[in-house]
């Protein structure tokens, strides 16, 4: 009875917003000390984590994108792939889908892609004569479409909690990343022949205005995912250095942020993000800790084997159990709190752990766009006043474009593995 009284009391008090990890901390505190098991056990997975060196390239990676996202490098980059790709059919819609994808990398949030380059990006394509139902499902899928590619924070933050190589996990993304990318700007382009849509004729001169003013962006792709794969640098080193690059270009090159006025507001706002993660993690993991000292990962593989006996099968329950996690849970406390039960049992079937991560994050991802709490919708349902319902019509044409590349990223492994052996990276 005092157990059901306490379960009771936990629910009640999620559901009027007690913070996760709080939540996820007491049950764990409480199911240690059901088995005598004093509470300090708690910390021993956290100090496994705490001191891997990879952790540092969180709050880097994150101040970075925050203050990319801050300064007027959204409005650079756009204003260069506008000039490159604006001539061709749908080219402003791929723009879009590109840039945003780069700035989700960075920042490793969805909300901050669609409230910074939403606002950006909306007003233009609706000026462009893209009609309102297209551009709002389009920007609301764009706001998660980068989580697959490095340096994007799920990515470290899932090499971290599964213990695999998080420079294996980078190379992983790239390509099911490219296929999402590719796959949704084939619908806009198809979408800007269908509705003709406004074509921009290419000029070099505005090619190369829009390049000179850019000139300090375009090369951050190829200094964080060339120096790691060259060998030139860890990711945490290229966490340090992207950071040192960018605070350098936004604040002294370009002066978009003022060093002792708006840098301190940023770091602070990016900090929150870590902080919040990293209290996630603190709850989390002991509550891991106990379920494996528990041997629940196990059980569950058997309760699973004994229903399930093809991993094809097992792959098709595990999309949809995924989905239906990445509309209840934010994409930091769904890695921390279900990768360690769902990696034993995906092993158990011959799924190979690169392979397993590059599938939870895109359903994931998938998951921010999903009716009925999906994220993405509120807060493109916020950021552009319409209502929710709006925004779910409108972005369940992508949803089905994103199911259809989820379903061939699952079913073909190669295309997550390939690269990283032909880099071999270790």
């Amino acid at each position: 009875m005092e157990s059901i009284l306490v379960a009771i009391g936990l629910i009640l008090l999620a559901i009027f917003g007690a913070p996760l990890f709080a939540i996820i901390g007491a049950v764990a505190m409480i199911a240690f000390a059901g088995e005598g098991i004093d509470p300090s056990a708690m910390m021993v997975d956290f100090n496994r984590i705490a001191t891997n060196p990879t952790l540092v390239a969180i709050p880097l990676f994150t101040f970075a994108g925050y203050i990319l996202a801050e300064s007027k490098a959204p409005t650079r980059v756009v204003d260069l792939a506008r000039a490159l790709f604006g001539s061709f059919p749908g080219g402003l819609a791929v723009v879009a889908l590109v840039t945003c994808a780069i700035f989700t990398a960075f920042t490793g949030a969805s909300g901050v892609t669609i409230v910074a380059l939403g606002g950006l990006l909306f007003p233009i394509l609706m000026n462009e004569k893209y009609p309102e139902r297209f551009t709002l499902g389009l920007i609301t899928t764009s706001g998660s479409l980068g989580l697959l590619f490095p340096p994007s924070l799920p990515l470290i933050l899932y090499a971290l909690i599964a213990t695999i190589s998080v420079d294996k996990l980078f190379a992983a993304g790239i390509v099911p990343g490219l296929i999402l990318l590719m796959a949704l700007s084939t619908y806009a382009i198809l979408q800007g022949i269908k509705l003709k849509v406004p074509r921009h004729p290419f000029h070099w001169a505005t090619v190369r205005r829009t390049a000179r003013a850019a000139i300090w962006e375009i090369p951050l792709p190829v200094l964080v995912i060339g120096g790691i794969y060259s060998g030139t640098f860890t990711a945490t080193e290229a966490a340090a250095v992207t950071a040192s690059y960018i605070l350098i270009v936004e604040v002294f090159i370009h002066k978009d942020l003022s060093l002792f006025k708006d840098v301190p507001r940023v770091m602070k706002e990016s900090l929150l993000l870590v902080g919040a993660i990293l209290m996630i993690i603190g709850g989390a993991m002991g509550l891991t800790n106990y379920l494996v000292d528990q041997e629940v990962p196990q059980r569950l593989f058997e309760i699973t084997r004994s229903f399930i006996s093809s991993g094809t099968v097992f792959l098709v329950v595990l999309n949809i159990f995924l989905i239906i996690v990445g509309m209840m849970m934010d994409i930091f406390s769904a890695i921390i709190v279900v990768v360690p039960l769902i990696t034993p049992i995906a092993l158990g079937y011959g799924i190979d752990p690169v392979h397993l991560g590059i599938i939870f994050l895109t359903n994931l991802e998938i998951g921010y766009l999903t009716p009925p709490v999906g994220l993405n919708l509120f807060i493109s349902s916020l950021r552009f006043h319409k209502s929710v319902l709006e925004v779910t019509r409108a972005t369940l044409v992508y949803i089905g474009i994103l199911l259809v590349a989820l379903v061939i990223i699952t079913y073909i492994p190669e295309l997550s593995l390939w690269l990283g052996r032909i880099l071999r990276v270790q």
